[in-house]
C-alpha cells in the first residue's frame, strides 16, 4: 500500500477503482462533464459538477468513463446517511502493538494523486459531512483532517464529481453546498437504441431478439413514467437467460417471469405484445 507523509504524519493511500465500465449513452452528457473539469487559462479552476437522475440511468458509469477519457485514475466513494467526516477524509485504524495507522479515503487519495473523486449518491450524505468538503470545493482546494491533525491540499489535476439520485430518500443540501456543486447535469433515460447498446454491452452473449424485447419493455415503462432503468432491464434479461439455461419454457414465458420476479407483478403490464412477423426472443438453448 502506497504511503505519503504530510507534516510528519504517515498516511496510507487507497487503491484506485478499476471497473469494466463503458459509457454508451449520449455523447453530449460526457462533453458537458468534461467541460466542467476544463481549466481554460492560468488562474481558472475546475468546477465540481453533479450528475442528477433516477437510479440506474448510468450516472456513475458516466463519471467513471469521463475520468478514463482524460487518462486519470478514479476513486468511487459510496455516500450513505451514516457517512462521517472522517470517513470522507482520513480514518484512524488500530495497527499492531496498539499503534494508530492513518488511512486516506478515496476522496483524499484522489486529491493527492491528481485523480478523480466520484462521490456516489452524494445527497444521501448529511450536511455535517458535506461541511468537511466545503473548502475542497472552492478556491482553497484543501481539506483538514482533525483526526490526523493535517491540512491536505489537492493536486492541480484533481477533479471531483458527485452523483445524486432523483428520489425522495435523500437530504436537502444547504445553499453553501449547492453553490459549490455546479453545473447540474441531468442524466435521463437513454433512447431505445442506446438502451439496446447498453444491454448488448453488458450481455454480449444474449440473443438480439431477447434484448430488443427488453428495450421495448423499458420504452413502455418510460412512457408511463415508471422508474425502471436500463439496470433493471439488464437484471430482467439476465434472470430470463438463467431460467432458459435450466431448460423448459420458451423465451417469452421466461421474460414475463423475470419481469414479475425482478420488478414485481404490476410491471407485467408493460410487457410488449409480439409484433406480427417478428421473431420471438430465443434463449441460448432454443434454436
Amino acid at each position: 500500500m502506497e504511503k505519503v507523509h504530510i507534516d510528519g504524519v504517515e498516511i496510507a493511500l487507497a487503491h484506485p477503482d478499476e471497473f469494466p465500465l463503458e459509457w454508451k449513452g449520449r455523447r453530449d452528457l460526457l462533453d458537458q462533464l468534461l467541460a466542467a473539469w476544463l481549466v481554460v487559462e492560468k488562474g481558472d479552476l475546475p468546477l465540481h459538477p453533479r450528475l442528477v437522475g433516477k437510479p440506474g440511468v448510468g450516472k456513475t458509469t458516466l463519471a467513471y468513463a469521463a475520468a478514463k477519457s482524460i487518462g486519470r485514475p478514479a476513486w468511487v466513494f459510496q455516500a450513505t446517511m451514516d457517512t462521517r467526516p472522517e470517513d470522507l477524509l482520513v480514518t484512524p485504524v488500530v495497527a499492531g502493538e496498539g499503534k494508530i495507522r492513518y488511512v486516506a479515503s478515496g476522496v483524499v487519495t484522489a486529491m493527492l494523486k491528481g485523480g478523480v473523486a466520484i462521490l456516489d449518491e452524494g445527497n444521501r450524505m448529511s450536511e455535517k459531512s458535506w461541511a468537511s468538503l466545503a473548502p475542497l470545493l472552492d478556491a482553497r482546494r484543501t481539506v483538514e483532517s482533525i483526526v490526523a491533525g493535517v491540512k491536505i491540499r489537492a493536486h492541480p489535476d484533481f477533479r471531483f464529481v458527485t452523483t445524486m439520485n432523483d428520489d425522495a430518500s435523500t437530504f436537502e443540501l444547504p445553499d453553501y453546498v449547492n453553490s459549490r456543486l455546479t453545473p447540474t447535469i441531468l442524466v435521463d433515460f437513454p433512447d431505445e437504441e442506446e438502451e439496446l447498446a447498453i444491454l448488448a454491452g453488458n450481455l454480449p452473449f444474449a440473443p438480439e431478439a431477447l434484448l430488443r424485447w427488453v428495450t421495448r419493455f423499458l420504452r413502455s415503462a418510460h412512457e408511463a413514467e415508471e422508474p425502471f432503468s436500463v439496470r433493471d432491464g439488464i437484471n430482467v434479461a439476465r434472470y430470463a437467460l438463467k431460467r432458459l439455461a435450466q431448460g423448459g419454457g420458451d423465451a417469452g414465458e421466461r421474460l414475463l417471469e423475470a419481469v414479475k420476479f425482478v420488478l414485481g407483478e404490476d410491471a407485467i403490464v408493460h410487457a410488449p405484445v409480439p409484433r406480427e412477423g417478428a421473431p420471438e426472443p430465443r434463449g441460448p438453448h432454443r434454436v
